[in-house]
């Protein structure tokens, strides 16, 4: 049996288009996309991909269902079979067991928790419409706040009864445990095997959906103007519930955000119902706390756009920039929308109306360039000093920007906006951006000079991002060169020295081990190996590493997988002809080789796996050329340009690369 966690890993790594986009060409229309069923001969498109509900379904032939159901299908395999495919495509080691006792125990665990955390959005819900204290306090704060009814239901809304122990009685009634009452978090025992006491009590309550619409956590607002009284509580971390990877809204969200392409990110939970109110539906908030990395991925499988909402307080809204420099650092495209001052999303959306709330959107909103420009210029003016940190600031954010392309387009406008040439702002993008990959590396050691060691290269510098639409394409020499360093020499230092003044000087040499520097390249560009044997040495490799290159080498030698074995004796045991050219090569040793061959190996698959593309998407655009298909020309044309860059960039880096 494959355990629970497993599965939902697979689940939530296998995004319904990219598995059905392996085997059909997949054209979006609006928030879904189309294609000819792969199930039955048609010509007219029936068959329809929804990313936002994760499902296929065609209209001609009535197949439907999710990722698993559709490889079940498509490549005729049990559940079992499908979820072990799934698992070999996006990386995930799938072992299928028997279910141990502590697993199927941790497993029912998670349900009985979340059996709880349902309950208790009903008796909430039920505490609002059904009581006195909830109809006049609970409903009539929702009512002063403009919610409808509509709404109220809508977001599962409640009230929080006072009494103390009014949610753990009635659950314990129900016959839910006392135990799975205290994991949930919404009881709390006082004294060890004494009776259980409310969480939330006299409070209005905000249920957490999880992107599934499952109630995972709460928050509470106290209507009590005592100050000693925490305005808003909510719940702890729990097996179900981590706040770093939830975001208030999303399932009411998801829908209309991928139906728009954009997402509008606001902090509170009014925030939220009241632009639901107000018609705009493709809206999340963060409830508060500082947007993390899981968030922002998990904003990005519906939209490549976000919209950051602020209010009008100029502190709040430096101290919150990060923000947006983590949303460019994962590719989003950022937009900024300021509300006058005095106002915040919330209370604008309540007093404007529908049609005044979308027209300021639309006619407020500005790139995240313009934006951080005029907040941080209004003291600059007249102080250089003050001009070049607002200038190291923006640039910063241009230089956690993924895609090379759109780093160029920032450092042209940034150019133009603050009067500054494009090769200073270039430069130093290209600064921070090694800098950022020299920390990822490690601590730097003390300066040495090793005789015979080769002129010091530092990480590739193309600052190229392998596009999207090529991250498949497989080149099998390529990824056994990467493995040969790996195995042969992945815990010996690529870098071992440092300048003593400037790291990002080309003098610098950082400690890096070339295990460090393989998978810091690959990482860069959401690459990984295609060969299915390779990847699971690669994968093994990092779980190990820290054991050191000898046990790994006999690790792999005796792994009881006989592929593996193979793999590892040719890469260990490689037949030279000796010839005058090899013989010159080996009077260096191939350690002191390393800061080169290493390099140019990452390098080399690269670009190889972009010349595979490049020819493979020149034979598309000839066949569309002959079809006649003039959209699908220009799309073709576009990713053409694209890689011809890309291998342009490739190859003026390999001349550099040379000893």
């Amino acid at each position: 049996m494959i355990s629970k966690d497993t599965i939902d890993r697979i689940l939530d790594a296998a995004q319904i288009v990219d598995v059905v986009s392996d085997f059909v060409a997949l054209r979006r229309r609006g928030a879904n996309y189309t294609a000819c069923c792969p199930f039955h001969h048609e010509k007219t498109p029936s068959f329809s991909v929804s990313p936002a509900k994760g499902i296929y379904k065609c209209f001609g032939c009535g197949k439907a269902g999710n990722s698993v159901n559709f490889i079940m299908e498509h490549e005729h395999l049990g559940y079992v079979d499908a979820l072990k495919y799934l698992g070999r495509k996006f990386g995930i080691e799938v072992q299928d067991k028997e279910e141990t006792q502590a697993e199927a125990e941790n497993r029912l665990r998670s349900e009985s928790i979340l059996a709880v955390t349902q309950f208790a959005s009903e008796f909430y819900q039920k505490s609002l419409w059904e009581t006195d204290q909830g109809i006049s306090i609970g409903i009539g704060y929702f009512k002063e706040r403009g919610f409808t009814s509509e709404t109220i239901k809508k977001f599962s809304l409640g009230w929080a009864p006072g009494g103390r122990d009014s949610m753990s009685s009635a659950a314990q009634k129900a016959g839910y445990k006392k135990e799975y009452l205290v994991d949930s978090g919404l009881s709390v025992e006082r004294e060890a095997g004494k009776d259980v006491v409310d969480r939330f009590y006299e409070r209005v309550m905000f249920p957490i959906h999880s992107i599934s619409g499952r109630v995972i956590a709460f928050g509470g607002r106290t209507l009590r103007s005592d100050k000693n009284i925490a305005k808003y509580i909510n719940s702890p971390e729990t097996e179900i519930y981590v706040k770093s990877k939830s975001l208030y809204g999303i399932y009411q969200a998801k829908s209309s955000i991928a139906k728009l392409q954009k997402c509008y990110l606001v902090e509170g939970y009014t925030d939220v119902i009241s632009f639901h109110q107000a018609g705009v539906e493709n809206v999340v908030a963060s409830s508060g706390t500082s947007l993390t990395t899981e968030q922002i991925r998990l904003v990005k499988r519906f939209t490549p756009e976000v919209a950051v909402l602020y209010d009008g307080d100029p502190a709040g809204i430096k101290a919150s920039l990060r923000g947006i420099d983590m949303l460019l650092e994962e590719g989003l495209r950022v937009k900024v929308v300021l509300f006058p001052d005095g106002e915040d999303p919330d209370s604008f959306a309540r007093k404007k109306g529908p049609q005044a709330l979308r027209k300021f959107l639309d006619e407020s909103e500005e790139d995240f360039i313009a934006f951080k420009t005029r907040l941080l210029s209004d003291d600059t003016k007249k102080d250089p000093l003050k001009r070049a940190q607002l200038i190291s600031e923006v640039v910063a954010s241009i230089s956690v920007i993924p895609d090379a392309i759109s780093r160029a387009v920032y450092i042209e406008e940034c150019s133009q906006r603050l009067n500054i040439a494009e090769e200073i702002l270039s430069d130093e993008v290209k600064k921070l951006r090694k800098k950022k990959q020299y920390g990822a590396y490690g601590q730097t050691t003390e300066s040495r000079s090793e005789p015979g060691m080769p002129k010091y290269f530092p990480p590739l510098e193309t600052g190229e991002k392998i596009p999207e639409f090529i991250t498949g394409t497989y080149c099998e020499p390529a990824e056994k060169e990467l493995l040969y360093y790996l195995i042969r020499h992945g815990e010996s230092n690529l870098y071992g020295t440092e300048s003593q003044n400037d790291p990002t000087s080309p003098e610098a040499k950082v400690a890096i081990s070339v295990s460090q520097f393989i998978l810091n390249e690959l990482q860069n560009d959401d690459l990984e190996l295609q060969n299915l044997v390779y990847k699971k040495i690669f994968d093994e490799y990092y779980k190990i590493r820290e054991k050191g290159q000898e046990y790994i080498q006999k690790y792999f030698i005796n792994h009881p997988d006989p592929q593996i074995v193979q793999v590892i004796l040719d890469i260990l045991h490689q037949e030279h002809s000796l010839t005058v050219k090899i013989f010159v090569e080996s009077v260096t040793p191939e350690e002191q080789m390393l800061p080169v061959v290493v390099p140019k190996s990452i390098l080399i698959y690269k670009a190889k796996i972009t010349a595979i593309a490049y020819q493979e998407i020149c034979n598309k655009l000839a066949d569309a050329e002959k079809s006649g298909d003039a959209q699908i020309q220009n799309e073709l044309m576009e990713q053409v340009q694209i890689l011809m860059h890309i291998r342009n960039s490739f190859s003026k880096e390999l001349k550099r690369l040379t000893i």
